[in-house]
C-alpha cells in the first residue's frame, strides 16, 4: 500500500510540472511590448489542406524590439500565413510585401498594459486550480487506503507530505505571475 501512495505522489509532483510547463507556455502568448517570435507559437495554418504549426512553414523571427518577421519556406503560404495571423486575432495587422509578412507590435497602452496582468493572473489562477484538483486525487486515494487497513498516522504523514508539495508550486506560480507582471508593467 505504501508504494502505491509514493507512486500516487510522484506521478502528483510530474502533474505539478506539466502544469508549470503550460502556464510558461500561456505567459509566453502574453506580450509585454516587446516582439517575441515566442507570440506565434501554436498558431496553425492551412498546409496542403492540413492544419500545420507556423514554425514548419515559415521562420518567425524579431527584426527589432517592435517587429516580428515570418518568412515562408513557400511564397504561395504568404496568404494562408496571413489568414491564420488574422483568423488568431492578436490584435496585430500582418503586412505582407510580396515576400515576407511584417508583424508591427505598438506600444502598449496603461490600459492594455492592466489588461495583460489580468490575464496572466488568470492564467496563475488556473494553474492553481489544476494543482488543487490533483491534491484532491490523491488525498482521496491516501483515505481510501486508510479506510482499507493502511496506518492512520502514516496516512495523515503522507497527506502532510501532499500539502508540501502543493504549497511549494503554489508559491512558483505566484513568482512566476509576479515576474510576468513586472515585465508586463515595465515600459
Amino acid at each position: 500500500m505504501l508504494e502505491e501512495i509514493d507512486l500516487h505522489i510522484e506521478h502528483l509532483s510530474e502533474s505539478m510540472e506539466k502544469v508549470m510547463e503550460h502556464l510558461s507556455f500561456e505567459l509566453n502568448k502574453i506580450r509585454a511590448g516587446k516582439a517575441s517570435p515566442a507570440m506565434l507559437n501554436g498558431l496553425m495554418v492551412e498546409y496542403y489542406g492540413a492544419p500545420t504549426p507556423l514554425q514548419q512553414v515559415a521562420n518567425v523571427s524579431t527584426q527589432d524590439a517592435r517587429t516580428i518577421t515570418v518568412q515562408p519556406w513557400e511564397k504561395k503560404m504568404l496568404s494562408h500565413i496571413e489568414k491564420a495571423i488574422f483568423e488568431a486575432n492578436l490584435g496585430i495587422t500582418p503586412m505582407n510585401d510580396g515576400e515576407v509578412i511584417r508583424l508591427m507590435i505598438p506600444p502598449m497602452s496603461e490600459e492594455r498594459r492592466v489588461a495583460m496582468v489580468k490575464q496572466a493572473k488568470a492564467s496563475g489562477e488556473e494553474s492553481k486550480v489544476a494543482l488543487r484538483n490533483q491534491r484532491h486525487k490523491v488525498l482521496d486515494f491516501i483515505k481510501k487506503q486508510i479506510k482499507n487497513g493502511f496506518p492512520e498516522d502514516i496516512g495523515k504523514k503522507k497527506e502532510d507530505d501532499v500539502q508540501k508539495i502543493i504549497d511549494n508550486y503554489v508559491h512558483k506560480i505566484d513568482k512566476v505571475i509576479e515576474v510576468k507582471e513586472k515585465d508586463i508593467l515595465t515600459i
